[in-house]
């Protein structure tokens, strides 16, 4: 399948792209250089006429994933999905616990609790991520080709109807928990008894279905009751695997998705400045066409593809920038804080034996460093034994 070859010019600025065979002709007669790899784009290296095709990029936001296509009238340009990262929320409770031991050890540190404000339009950190990204995959977009046009696919997510079709008027207005407090809804609910082991004259405690850790809620569908032996021997796993799948399909699905969807989808749109559709014409558009469902295919119907001849698409995932320095506190070892970045990454991409690998990791003080070998051991060689290729951004595009 067709791969085109990105070009920019003299100043670093897009290009319509060009086919293999006259990107490969430029570089070998010296008319241009490589300035990345992976999508592989091309710089001229002598000015050029600028003339520009109007060029249609369509976005299919997504909470985990999101698909992206842009075309001319007569092909399509570049197509793939995004991966999002999902260990946002995670890593920001890790900072947290760290950060309330660090200020634990500060005995004469004075309290201070009322002095954080949150500014107007402020979003969780995770929301704020999954914004940020839709954004800086267009803006990456932009880079490779002159878009002169945008449209998003935007859905307004009714939370109340996905889980009661039939609900009407004031329904809205009265919530599961209407005359109830949470534990006495869930005694009624679950009929005073332990939810795992039946029992009924035991002290009850409030525990979650799927927990917390494995990406549970704290809605009251995804609680129940259970006796305190019982919630010790369930620990960290789900209902399902504690062998009772049947509380399990109690739970309803979290709305946290169609939620965040909600509350960033305008955002995006007027951000970027894009004009905006919907799931429903998106839908009847890909059937008349024939196109299976999938978010590149969204993206395809989104930027108003009709018969446009297809390119290959990209996998692209996101990754940690890593630019914070660590701390080393090692049992039997001086405390020691290292205040430099080393000079290679994960994921920077550098050549070993005339290979080239993705590098997993740097250990013994920088001295070494760890390569990725999809076909077996990651092998860890000298630094001084290999040499950087590229070093990684934010984004990795990969051919699928």
């Amino acid at each position: 399948m067709r791969v085109p070859i990105y070009v920019l010019n003299i100043r670093g600025q897009p290009l319509m792209p060009t086919t293999q065979h006259k990107g490969k002709k430029l570089l070998k007669e010296g008319k241009a250089k490589v300035f990345q790899r992976c999508p592989f784009t091309i710089q001229l290296n002598y000015a050029t006429g600028e003339t520009r095709q109007p060029i249609k990029l369509g976005v299919d936001i997504g909470y985990t994933k999101l698909g992206f296509s842009a075309k001319t009238d007569k092909l399509e340009l570049i197509s793939g999905m995004l991966t999002l990262r999902k260990d946002v929320s995670k890593k920001l409770d890790e900072k947290r616990m760290y950060r309330r031991a660090r200020r634990g050890r500060l005995g004469y540190r004075p309290s201070r609790f009322n002095n954080r404000n949150r500014p107007e339009g402020w979003l969780t950190p995770s929301t704020q991520h999954r914004h940020d990204s839709h954004i800086r995959l267009v803006e990456r977009l932009a880079k490779l080709l002159p878009i002169s046009y945008k449209k998003v696919e935007v859905a307004n997510f009714d939370t109340q109807k996905m889980q009661h079709p039939e609900i009407t008027g004031i329904a809205y207005q009265q919530g599961e928990l209407q005359g109830y407090e949470v534990k006495e809804y869930l005694l009624d609910k679950w009929e005073r008894k332990c939810a795992y082991c039946g029992k009924t004259t035991v002290p009850l405690e409030v525990e979650h279905i799927v927990p917390k850790s494995r990406g549970g809620t704290d809605r009251v569908s995804n609680l129940t009751l259970s006796y305190r032996t019982c919630n010790q021997k369930k620990g960290d796993q789900t209902a399902e695997e504690f062998g009772y799948p049947h509380i399990q399909h109690k739970a309803k699905q979290p709305l946290k998705a169609p939620a965040c969807l909600n509350i960033i989808r305008w955002r995006i749109v007027e951000q970027l400045g894009a004009e905006h559709t919907y799931g429903y014409v998106t839908k009847c558009q890909r059937n008349k066409l024939g196109l299976e469902k999938s978010h590149i295919n969204d993206a395809f119907v989104i930027a108003e593809g009709t018969n446009q001849e297809r390119c290959r698409s990209y996998e692209v995932i996101q990754v940690r920038r890593n630019n914070r320095s660590l701390q080393k506190n090692r049992k039997g070892f001086k405390p020691s804080i290292r205040r430099q970045r080393y000079e290679l990454q994960p994921y920077d991409l550098v050549k070993f034996r005339n290979r080239t690998y993705r590098v997993k990791g740097v250990h013994c003080y920088g001295k070494r460093v760890m390569l990725q070998n999809p076909k077996g051991k990651n092998p860890s060689v000298s630094i001084t034994n290999v040499k950087l290729v590229k070093y990684r951004k934010g984004l990795l595009f990969t051919l699928s």
